[in-house]
């Protein structure tokens, strides 16, 4: 997401100077050329601002998504953690049962 942002920003900004460099070349009157420098930035402002907005937007989508992905995730091993407890639980029980049981029988035994 990143790489995409400056990719964007770099662009903005090579099409820019170009502009500005195209504009202070032309054999227009000087107050010609501070208008439609002064119209480009205006334009080139928008645009960035524009960008800018999408790429914010985009972002927060992309976080949310991967909030939402790594809730169910933890959701899942929570739930997976609990089964597991519980197995081992009743394991755990089943061989005491059977300790009792056979501690039972050597105290008859005996």
């Amino acid at each position: 997401m990143s790489n995409n942002g400056n990719t964007v920003l770099g662009i903005l900004a090579g099409t820019a100077v170009g502009a500005v460099l195209g504009i202070l070349f032309a054999p227009d009157k000087g107050s010609e050329t501070r208008k439609r420098i002064a119209d480009e930035a205006a334009t080139r402002r928008d645009l960035m601002a524009e960008k800018a907005t999408e790429l914010r937007d985009s972002l927060g989508n992309s976080i949310s998504t991967h909030k939402e992905n790594l809730d169910h995730q933890v959701e899942a091993i929570v739930s997976n953690a609990s089964y597991k407890a519980e197995d081992v639980i009743k394991t755990l029980e089943t061989r005491l049962k059977e300790l009792k049981e056979k501690n039972k029988n050597l105290q008859k035994k005996a």
